[in-house]
């Protein structure tokens, strides 16, 4: 069957259960979604407890990366003290701003409660709901905390603008949020698609890097965005998601020190990549911090060689493996000439380089993508090529991002595929 006789199979079959009236017994299956094949579409890994919060209703606008029949969304209140009462929650597609669009709102349930409590540490998957999406589709989740939220769990860089105001407006079309619209990530960690039996997804571990920083504001061109951009242009390679499990300031051996917050790698790496549903591949993109917080921090633990680091990736890529997933290494990108946390030292140059090398010649990794090749300034290849650089010398630009999608070498994922 062609791409295209595939992809009008699949428009029809979502038109169909668009407007083909379920029986008890579908509505129950439908409910449950045990007898489809979910695959993590998005995500937003959980950084840190955030601060309190009224009573509100929280508008936020993801991006899939894959497309599906129905969705299911994950609630997390990972950071919490307390259980957190949440709902309504709705779902729906994208207007301007705030707004969404007029016959496209549906309820999302918890066992088929519109009302769910959280709790303290836990998360909540939702039911399945019968919202036929594509890939690269933007949808509108708003959910309402009618008790408000001590601690709410966030992620800290959204690089997406998130729209609050009072009251439940979970429903309303559009509505007036309350001062300049945030872009954290409130509760919301995972879409899920209920997608064709051949899908599986690419979940990028990473730092700030991954996780945008530096890219522009509501525009989808962090670096693993582009990558399912061009993934979708490939009919072979369609049927695979790009989830972001990048934090900013994200360590491999040790928790985020401040201003950042986050768990570290090795902490997380269940949570935030294995345990996620149709996961074949994993990307790590990680180390960066390691070795700045080893120049920045005093304690003895905090100053950590690069044979630890790499003792960290090795540890990473045996649990993956162990759960028949295959890890992608990636270079670190160039930190010359940063000022942000602090200017490199001598010290944390080697390092790099160290660690850089053993990513390339090790052959620990089922693939390796060079990005620090990619990234370098020909005539200073300790610094980011000046067209790649945000301006911080740290981050790259849109430019930068995209052309970190593009080292991504498609062929061998269509191997893999074979």
């Amino acid at each position: 069957m062609t791409a295209a006789i595939k992809s009008v199979a699949l428009g029809l079959a979502c038109a169909l259960l668009w407007l083909t009236p379920f029986t008890s017994a579908q509505a129950t299956s439908a409910t449950s979604g045990a007898d489809r094949h979910w695959v993590a579409s998005w995500g937003a890994a959980p950084v840190a407890a955030g601060p309190a919060l009224p009573p509100r209703t929280i508008r936020q606008v993801i991006r899939t990366s894959l497309g599906g029949t129905a969705v299911r969304v994950r609630l997390s209140n990972l950071f919490g003290s307390t259980p957190l009462v949440v709902g309504p929650v709705r779902v729906a597609r994208p207007a301007e701003g705030p707004a969404i669009q007029a016959g496209t709102d549906q309820a999302v349930t918890f066992d088929g409660m519109t009302q769910v409590t959280l709790p303290a540490g836990g998360s909540v998957l939702s039911d399945a709901v019968e919202l036929p999406v594509a890939a690269l589709e933007s949808l509108a989740v708003s959910l309402y905390l009618p008790e408000g939220a001590g601690a709410p769990t966030i992620h800290q860089v959204g690089n997406q603008s998130v729209y609050l105001v009072r009251g439940d407006a979970t429903s309303q079309l559009r509505f007036e949020p309350e001062g300049e619209a945030d872009d954290t990530r409130y509760l919301l960690t995972d879409l899920e698609v209920a997608a064709m039996a051949d899908s599986s997804s690419f979940i990028v571990l990473g730092d700030s890097i991954t996780d945008g920083v530096g890219s522009s504001e509501n525009a989808n061109a962090r670096w693993p965005d582009r990558l399912a951009e061009r993934l979708r242009g490939v009919p072979a390679l369609a049927s695979i998601a790009v989830v972001n499990a990048g934090i900013a300031g994200n360590r491999i051996l040790n928790d985020a020190a401040a201003p950042y917050r986050g768990p570290s790698s090795l902490s997380r790496l269940d949570r935030d990549v294995l345990d996620k549903p149709g996961v074949r591949w994993m990307l790590l993109l990680q180390g960066g911090n390691d070795i700045s917080a080893s120049d920045l921090l005093d304690a003895p633990e905090q100053k950590v060689s690069a044979g630890q680091i790499i003792e960290g990736m090795k540890r990473i890529i045996a649990r993956a493996r162990a759960r028949g997933v295959k890890v992608w290494g990636a270079t670190l990108l160039p930190r010359g000439g940063t000022t942000f946390p602090a200017p490199p030292t001598p010290a944390a140059l080697a390092k790099r380089e160290a660690v850089n090398a053993w990513i390339r010649d090790s052959g620990a990794f089922d693939a390796v993508v060079d990005f620090d090749r990619v990234m370098r300034d020909p005539m200073h290849p300790d610094r980011l090529r000046p067209d790649y650089d945000s301006g911080d010398h740290l981050h790259p630009n849109d430019a930068g991002y995209r052309a970190m999608a593009e080292a991504i070498d498609l062929a061998r994922l269509a191997d893999d595929l074979r």
